[in-house]
């Protein structure tokens, strides 16, 4: 009786803790409307779980960016001037603007999703200061999509191989690891990558294991290498004219909140890598209704190894080599802590 009275009281508590909050109505610019993070937690967070459990009192709108006309890049720009409110937004877009952008998923840093997440929250707190200092934007969380990974129209048996072959990227570190590799980086939305396969433009493409099979993918590909290259990180942040404007305790809702979404995405980032796997090459694993039927790579010792001498001897340093002094002491102090690293110009 004891149990059940308890747990009434915290209903009770948590009906009235949302009666507390002032009717508010949000507008949310989200991430690519046609992938995973969006459909199965960016999307039904802000339509569903935000209103049910304020009671109704907190609302929210939202659309994908591609829905909106907006290609990606211009997100921060008009988050800083308040003109998108909220918005998500993968860390890369913005890589071009400062390559403090790029420093929690360089090709080779996160090579499973327990290192990505502790490499990013070791970091958040210098976005935080960087977007709030330069940007007037408050970083409200980051998650991530599932690992980036090697989809080739081409057989391929390991790292090595990428040598000589085109090879679709969407970042400039992911275009400096393939030409670290002897291959030809090929930038192109993402859109634009199936008829590229299917005709030869590119002979590989780097996308999220997932990703790439709600694009089918696997359609116009026939060997996909299983190992994270990257993982893509999206922010989740806000306007900070737009958020001091709420209730106090509207803040503390939605952050709350967001946190736990952000927490949500990431536990499924790792089942969401292997469903990749097991889908675009037909394992009995999958559960979708359609399952394709590439041939699935197997990364070796030699592999790993390869990947993360690159990383060491290639990438870091032509990273740093473009990064401010205060950006390097952000990472040693964060991410080179953590991982035992040190990048120097």
């Amino acid at each position: 009786m004891k149990l059940l009275s308890l747990a009434t009281a915290f209903l009770v508590a948590g009906a009235a803790a949302a009666q507390d909050l002032p009717k508010t109505q949000l507008q949310i610019v989200g991430g690519l409307s046609n992938l995973t993070a969006y459909q199965q937690f960016e999307q039904p967070f802000w339509a569903k779980t935000i209103p049910e459990k304020s009671g109704g009192q907190v609302t929210a709108t939202i659309k994908g960016f591609n829905e909106m006309g907006l290609k990606g890049p211009e997100l921060m720009r008009l988050m800083s001037q308040g003109v998108v409110p909220f918005g998500t937004a993968t860390l890369s877009y913005f890589a071009s603007d400062n390559p403090i952008n790029e420093a929690i998923d360089l090709p080779g840093l996160a090579p499973d999703v327990g290192t990505a997440r502790k490499v990013t929250e070791a970091f958040q707190p210098v976005y935080e200061k960087f977007y709030g200092e330069g940007s007037k934007v408050k970083l409200l969380g980051i998650s991530t999509y599932p690992a980036q990974v090697i989809f080739c129209n081409a057989d391929i048996k390991s790292l090595s191989d990428l040598k000589g072959k085109k090879v679709r990227t969407s970042s400039r570190t992911q275009a400096e690891f393939v030409e670290a590799f002897g291959g030809a980086s090929v930038t192109m939305a993402f859109g634009e990558v199936v008829p590229a396969l299917q005709n030869g433009v590119v002979d590989c493409a780097i996308t999220g294991s997932l990703s790439g099979y709600s694009a089918k993918w696997y359609e116009v590909s026939t060997h996909l290498l299983a190992l994270p290259i990257n993982w893509n990180q999206q922010i989740h942040a806000v306007n900070q004219g737009v958020w001091d404007k709420l209730d106090p305790k509207v803040q503390a809702f939605l952050q709350e909140n967001i946190d736990t979404l952000v927490d949500d995405i990431w536990k499924a980032a790792a089942a969401q890598t292997q469903e990749g796997y097991d889908c675009n090459t037909g394992a009995a694993a999958c559960t979708q209704p359609v399952k394709g039927k590439m041939t699935l790579v197997v990364p070796t010792d030699a592999d790993k190894a390869l990947l993360n001498e690159t990383l060491k001897t290639k990438i870091l340093p032509t990273w740093a080599a473009r990064c401010s002094a205060d950006c390097l002491k952000g990472f040693n102090d964060t991410i080179g802590k953590e991982l035992g690293l040190t990048v120097t110009k």
